[in-house]
């Protein structure tokens, strides 16, 4: 079983910016994969950014060049940081992770833009 905690989230004006993380409790290599997946109200889940043990990362052509995904492999932590942030960027945002060919979601956490 992996356990992940998400943390970070919250209101801000649009313009600021958000870091959310992701506390893994298996050491972050052992992960295949991982990304960050936000639902908003009525909508379908949808994946925002994604990062592999490689390094490789991939983003929502909505948040490319605005958020950044990164991880801390110390720390067992995978990051999303969420710069000029828009109204239109409010959900629920989830982190989701692959380990040995299963699936595992966070709790979710509410990020909310609004003035």
């Amino acid at each position: 079983q992996v356990q992940l905690v998400e943390s970070g989230g919250g209101w801000v004006q649009p313009g600021g910016s958000l870091r959310l993380s992701c506390a893994l409790s298996k050491p972050i290599f052992s992960f295949n994969f991982m990304g960050w997946y936000r639902q908003a109200p009525g909508e379908q889940r949808e994946v925002v950014s994604t990062i592999t043990t490689g390094g490789s990362t991939s983003y929502a052509d909505s948040v490319r060049g605005r958020f950044t995904i990164s991880r801390d492999n110390a720390k067992n932590t995978v990051y999303l940081q969420m710069n000029s942030l828009k109204p239109e960027d409010t959900a629920v945002y989830y982190c989701k992770v692959a380990w040995f060919g299963n699936n595992y979601w966070g709790q979710g956490i509410q990020v909310t833009v609004s003035s």
